[in-house]
């Protein structure tokens, strides 16, 4: 069997279980805690399209697809265009980004490799120049929320259904 068939046959093996669902209180728990971090981040003064930017920089590093098609839809919701959801994996080489954008997409990414010390200490150095104390902590707690519902769906491989007909 291909690498690639055995890859196909791991996305649908029968034997795989979604976390959420075998575990609900745990979830929940999970859920209510993004609820919280939502409202933090809302009474931090971060809009929604930056807290979607946050989220879906974070599954771009982590590969979460489920998490990059709920949080693309939500961006757009939010009023986000295509062209900056299109270059956000490369927004250190783009001038479409504001400073306070780029301050938290280097938190956000530093809060999710954060064994580059030098790498997560430059990033905080300018997340405080860019963000208020509230901001700060808003978008870390952010990060650390879309950090675990990465990987809940990425173990639980969780499905990115087709689109209908066009």
């Amino acid at each position: 069997m291909s690498e690639t068939a055995q890859v196909t046959t791991a996305l649908r093996s029968p034997g795989r279980i979604y976390l959420d669902k075998q575990s609900p209180a745990a979830y929940q728990a999970l859920v209510k805690a993004a609820d919280t971090v939502r409202t933090t981040a809302t009474d931090a003064g971060l809009d929604r399209i930056l807290v979607e930017l946050v989220n879906l920089r974070v599954s771009q590093l982590n590969g979460c697809a489920y998490c990059l098609d709920v949080h693309t839809r939500a961006a757009l919701r939010a009023g986000e265009t295509t062209r900056r959801l299109g270059v956000l994996a490369a927004w250190r080489d783009t001038e479409v980004f504001t400073a306070r954008e780029r301050a938290a997409l280097a938190l956000a990414e530093a809060t999710t490799h954060p064994t580059d010390a030098l790498a997560q200490e430059q990033a905080y150095t300018e997340a405080r120049e860019a963000l208020s104390d509230d901001e700060l902590s808003a978008v870390a707690w952010v990060a650390i929320t879309i950090n675990a519902f990465n990987r809940l769906s990425i173990l639980s491989k969780h499905p990115v259904r087709g689109i209908p007909s066009r």
